[in-house]
């Protein structure tokens, strides 16, 4: 009779949903499970005659190689990509007419890179980021910044620190919106990686920055201007995106280029002279093409885990990958599968969720896939579960003891 109402005992516990197992089984996978891969150190990164330089993974932006990346300097009109990336992610009016101004009439013919525009013309939102970014204009981004700002330059320059702030860019400041030379206008070659990379997803920054000759115009005249990007004219993979050159920053480029599935952003800062920071910045997504290769480093159908089923000693179920995860792979670069999963319910269809697997490279988190349960299983009947209940302490107690012996 004892016996018997000891059993009953058990079965409410287990009812009720407290059972020890559930307990345990919510510690262990409280942490979650990590399965590592390590690669060899990166072997003949370049040698660039360059004060900074970095390159990234266009589409996750994973840092891949670089040299003082993290150090403050000049920018030069590279910092033009700030001004466009603030006035696309505010949903700017690309057809709005904007009249040029004093202010910025005064920068032609004495700033080296200007388009020539004249005071009380007027031309659109659109046409003044082509004569921003493909020319380098001067004066386009000082029409640009006074309207955008509300008619304060200041409040525009405010605006641009204030989403290098958002972005975390702890080594980046403006004090004006061209990148002119001044102390408080400043990057680093990480910094602007980040910077190009978030301007490129926007496909009307992607087109302007990729174009070689446009055509703008204001409402008495036709401009032609030319990019001073000359890797667009010389590598075959080059998209794109920004020159920058001034007596502090010295020759300075941010370039992008694709191939196939792959594409990287590289900058360089104060190169060694005017040309060189292209063949440097060829060299370097090259290197980027030549050494890493993307690919599916967590594969959809494979099982990255395996979880017990409940109340069934020795019986688990597999839980696989529910798509693919891309991401490069190559020397010196750290994969991890990160593999978390909660508790087991008590009973689960085949496909049904039960996990998730992130991959990881270098520290980065680059995407995830959900954890799927390989097969469906159906729930313990109460005296399985009761009797679970009943052997696993001692087999718990038995185990412990054979592993003192």
């Amino acid at each position: 009779m004892r016996a018997a109402l000891t059993l009953t005992a058990l079965v409410l516990v287990l009812v009720s949903g407290s059972s020890g197992w559930d307990r345990a089984i919510s510690q262990e996978k409280a942490t979650g499970k990590h399965q590592t891969a390590t690669t060899s150190a990166t072997p003949g990164q370049p040698k660039l005659k360059a004060k900074a330089w970095a390159l990234v993974d266009a589409d996750t932006g994973l840092y891949l190689a670089g040299k003082n990346t993290d150090e403050r300097l000049p920018i030069a009109s590279v910092g033009n990509v700030m001004l466009a990336l603030v006035a696309l992610d505010e949903g700017v009016d690309l057809d709005e007419e904007v009249t040029v101004s004093r202010q910025a009439e005064r920068f032609v013919g004495v700033t080296y890179s200007n388009v020539g525009l004249i005071r009380g013309e007027r031309l659109s939102v659109r046409d003044l980021l082509v004569a921003t970014l493909v020319p380098s204009g001067t004066d386009a981004a000082y029409v640009l910044a006074k309207s955008l700002g509300g008619g304060s330059v200041e409040r525009f320059v405010e605006k641009m620190n204030a989403k290098a702030d958002s972005m975390g860019l702890e080594n980046t400041h403006f004090s004006n919106p061209a990148g002119l030379d001044s102390p408080g206008t400043y990057s680093s070659a990480r910094d602007l990686t980040k910077i190009v990379r978030a301007a490129m997803e926007h496909p009307v920054f992607a087109g302007i920055v990729a174009k070689e000759q446009p055509t703008i115009s204001t409402n008495n005249r036709k401009i032609q201007v030319f990019t001073t990007n000359n890797l667009l004219y010389a590598y075959q993979n080059a998209t794109g995106v920004k020159t920058g050159t001034s007596a502090a920053a010295g020759p300075c480029l941010a370039a992008s280029a694709e191939e196939g599935d792959e594409s990287y952003i590289a900058v360089i800062l104060d190169a060694k002279d005017t040309d060189y920071r292209f063949e440097a910045a060829q060299q370097m997504l090259e290197f980027g093409f030549d050494t890493y290769e993307r690919q599916a480093l967590v594969h959809r159908g494979e099982v990255y885990e395996r979880s017990p089923v409940p109340y069934r000693p020795g019986e688990s179920v597999g839980l696989t990958a529910a798509e693919d995860v891309a991401g490069l792979a190559g020397p010196g670069l750290k994969i991890e599968r990160r593999v978390t999963t909660g508790e087991t319910p008590a009973k689960a269809e085949a496909g049904q969720k039960l996990g998730t697997i992130k991959l990881v490279i270098g520290g980065q988190s680059i995407g995830s896939s959900p954890l799927v349960a390989k097969r469906g299983y159906e729930e313990a009947s109460l005296w399985a579960k009761a009797r679970y209940a009943l052997l696993w302490p001692a087999e718990r107690l038995w185990s412990a003891l054979q592993s003192y012996r």
